[in-house]
């Protein structure tokens, strides 16, 4: 799966442990997430989603292999 987690939160000028505040989890769960190590829970990406004010679909993208 394909995240653009990294990209929206720059953008949107917060920084890892900021968003991992604002969400409950660690800073490393967010450092994780945004290397593609740990794919979060469907809550998460919700609370990610509505903290950077995108969409879930932009944030998280299944890409081909993710339907095998």
């Amino acid at each position: 799966m394909e995240n653009r987690v990294k990209k929206y939160r720059e953008e949107a000028g917060i920084t890892q442990e900021g968003l991992a505040q604002q969400a409950g989890v660690s800073r490393q769960s967010i450092i994780s997430i945004e290397k593609g190590q740990y794919v979060p829970t469907t809550i998460l990406a919700l609370k990610i989603s509505k903290l950077l004010k995108a969409p879930v679909e932009d944030l998280f993208v299944l890409e081909k292999k993710d339907w095998k």
